[in-house]
């Protein structure tokens, strides 16, 4: 018996990759984040599978379901949304998984971080802008350690992908604005890959009222950085005068 922790990627049921996909497909047991994972994903469970949406479940619940499977011999997919490392909260389901002698895997997934650059034609390392792209939060029920307040993330001027945050999108703005140019290119991704995504485009000047009209305000991406402009200079990697085995 085994637990399967797959990122069922950022929404679009054809993003998850074809392992998650297979593992899915064989489980008899599904937890799911409904609040994020679409419903779509389901289909590909098999057809008497028990289905938990672990939106309105507890840990000691998830622990109860787990401990069931266990005692029958059942995997379990356990889906969540984008990566599972990335917000995740899959360290606690795991401390879980070895209290009860669970065997565990994780199956990665993509995060609506890459989903968005794909859609827009985005590449967050342009030489000579910068080689550094970091994901964070704005702190919230869960704080963020000293040293990784937006400011002092921000003064690195590498690409930023802020997660978890938009519904306070006035306060990351007008701490960003502490270090960046109100000029600094932003995009508000919003339900990646889903029919009724959005990309809402402006810099740190603009961005929260543009927001704020479009009524974006969660399941959002805030995108930050010079290199959403999409002007750099040319790479090496292609270059006459270089020669490695990185092409």
């Amino acid at each position: 018996m085994k637990v399967y922790f797959i990122g069922a990627g950022p929404g679009a049921v054809d993003l998850i990759t074809v392992r998650g996909r297979e593992i899915l497909s064989r489980c008899p047991v599904v937890i799911y984040a409904g609040s994020l994972v679409p419903e779509a994903h389901l289909a590909f469970a098999p057809e008497t599978a028990e289905i938990f949406n672990s939106a309105v479940l507890t840990l000691e619940e998830i622990r109860a379901i787990l401990t069931s499977a266990r005692d029958r011999r059942l995997d379990v997919a356990r889906l969540h949304s984008g990566d599972p490392s990335l917000y995740g909260a899959i360290r606690e389901q795991i401390e879980v998984c070895d209290e009860l002698e669970i065997e565990w895997e994780i199956v990665p997934g993509v995060s609506s971080a890459f989903a968005a650059a794909a859609r827009l034609g985005l590449e967050y390392t342009l030489p000579g802008v910068t080689q550094t792209l970091i994901f964070t939060r704005l702190e919230g029920r869960t704080p963020v350690p000293a040293g990784e307040e937006l400011a002092s993330l921000a003064a690195h001027r590498s690409s930023l992908a802020i997660f978890l945050s938009v519904h306070e999108i006035g306060e990351v703005t007008r701490r960003l604005l502490e270090v960046l140019p109100s000029t600094t290119p932003v995009v508000v991704a919003s339900k990646v890959s889903r029919p009724d995504e959005s990309f809402i485009s402006g810099n740190l000047g603009n961005i929260v009222e543009k927001v704020r009209r479009a009524g974006v305000n969660r399941t959002a991406l805030i995108l930050v950085g010079e290199a959403l402009a999409g002007k750099g200079a040319r790479s090496r990697l292609y270059s006459g005068e270089f020669s490695h085995g990185y092409r």
